[in-house]
């Protein structure tokens, strides 16, 4: 006789991954004080952020600083001798001379939108250390263009909104160095000669700060072989050609313009002394990442909130009825990770909206969240608390105490911060770069002289960090005993 084994034909409730992220949801909202641990992590990134901006307000700006119609983090400074030029043309000079103590002074030929600060241009320069460049976008170094020191000669072809740059030995045979597109470019642009040399810096940091100091430098150059091609007008709206027809703009909201800055000309050679330097300014604050600082305490809430969601079934043996549920741990680990990823990410979007409103009506100018660095800045805020708090639920996992799990994550994200005060900036950027607390980086808007790793690149370094802990406390929770 044979017997048939009995199958049932009530499905397995339960077993499928979203009722188990339902049941850790489930979990984490019916727990009062976790939600308020997280409520916490809010309150306090707000707070700080209200204390910043109040402390700020209250102290006051010293200094010339940055004009202020300057962009964000940009300095327009240098000596600038031009003309205006109706529709398309060219300037070509040689760089006679160049004083040679500075590797990123700067003499050559300008294109621009208008004479007025952080104008859209264009610019090709004779550099003593760094050959001839092509800059453009208020950006570092620009793009090169071989070697080349004074005498030199430079060009530049402007056709519509594209500006192309060309350098040359002999005046006769042109290399070309590249060509940028200024995207609205007017009609009518300024074109001429211009000098610039970057403040010397000096930089001391110890722990807990740092203390910037710098003086300004002067670079002095002569042009001739002046040559220009186009529909040229002098400043009085007149045809070009006459001694009336170049203007000077000394770099404005920049320090004092040394003794004898300006130009001269004689015949055809021009003679310019200019202070200061055109570019990104690399030591600017970065208003939304200030304003985002009480992110560093917030986070303790979120790890102390991932931390608990874990170690408090371990400690009171709960974790067994939910393994039992759910024999797949795996699936249980990626359920709860998910879930105080989700926690994490929504505590740290309404963190950085708060910071950035409080600090607005402190009255502390911040970017508006239409500029695209502070929108990324605020989403990966959301992200950065999300993967702490996936890297805090890991650790818990693997250690299964609270105390050491809340302190081995926030050692691990805080010290690498503190201890970067007190090295030198290349030792610092070393050490931000490869240590959880890249993570960070995911705030900074503007370009700094102490930039260790970009934005997404810095979260990327934190998320491998949460990555190999969560494989870690897979591996071990299906060894070791519930």
């Amino acid at each position: 006789m044979t017997t048939t084994p009995y199958r049932s034909t009530v499905r397995a409730g339960g077993d499928g991954f979203g009722r188990l992220l339902l049941a850790e949801w489930t979990k984490l909202r019916s727990v009062p004080r976790w939600l308020l641990t997280l409520a916490a992590a809010v309150v306090l990134t707000v707070l700080v952020a209200l204390l910043t901006a109040a402390g700020t307000q209250s102290t006051g700006g010293g200094g010339s600083g940055p004009a202020p119609d300057l962009p964000p983090a940009v300095t327009d400074q240098g000596h600038y001798t031009y003309r205006t030029l109706t529709g398309d043309g060219s300037i070509v000079a040689r760089v006679a001379s160049q004083r040679a103590d500075r590797a990123w002074a700067k003499a050559g030929l300008m294109v621009r939108a208008g004479a007025e600060p952080g104008a859209p241009y264009a610019a090709i320069m004779v550099t003593p250390g760094h050959g001839v460049r092509l800059q453009t976008g208020y950006e570092s170094g620009g793009q090169g263009g071989g070697s080349g020191t004074a005498p030199h000669w430079v060009r530049l072809d402007r056709s519509g909104p594209t500006v192309t740059g060309y350098a040359s030995a002999d005046g006769r045979a042109w290399r070309r160095i590249g060509a940028v597109r200024l995207d609205g470019l007017p009609e009518t642009v300024a074109a001429g000669l211009f000098v610039a040399s970057p403040d010397e810096i000096e930089v001391v940091r110890q722990f807990g700060g740092e203390v910037i100091s710098g003086h300004p430098t002067d670079t002095t150059a002569t042009f001739d072989g002046v040559a220009v091609r186009g529909a040229w007008r002098d400043s009085a709206g007149g045809s070009g050609g006459s001694e009336g027809a170049w203007r000077d703009r000394a770099g404005p909201g920049g320090p004092a313009a040394p003794e004898g800055a300006g130009s001269t000309r004689a015949g055809g050679a021009f003679t310019l002394t200019g202070s200061g330097d055109i570019g990104p300014d690399l030591f600017s604050d970065d208003t939304t990442r200030t304003a985002l600082t009480g992110v560093l305490i917030g986070q303790a809430a979120i790890v102390t909130l991932a931390v608990l969601f874990v170690t408090s079934e371990f400690r009171r043996r709960m974790i067994a009825v939910t393994l039992a549920a759910t024999p797949r741990r795996g699936r249980v680990l990626a359920a709860k990770a998910a879930v105080v990823a989700a926690a994490g990410l929504a505590a740290g979007l309404a963190a950085a909206l708060g910071a950035l409103l409080v600090t607005g009506a402190g009255g502390r100018p911040v970017p508006p969240l239409t500029d695209g660095a502070v929108l990324r800045a605020v989403l990966g805020t959301g992200l950065l608390l999300a993967v702490v708090a996936v890297l805090a639920l890991a650790v818990a996992v693997i250690v299964r105490r609270t105390a050491p799990a809340i302190a081995l994550v926030l050692l691990a994200l805080l010290v690498p911060q503190i201890v970067a005060t007190g090295l030198p900036v290349s030792a610092a950027r070393w050490l931000e770069r490869v240590t959880p607390a890249a993570g960070f980086a995911v705030q900074q808007t503007v370009p700094r002289y102490d930039t260790a790793i970009g934005p997404w690149a810095g979260l990327g370094v934190l998320c491998a960090y949460a990555a190999v802990a969560l494989a870690a406390a897979a591996w071990l929770l299906r060894r070791r005993d519930a």
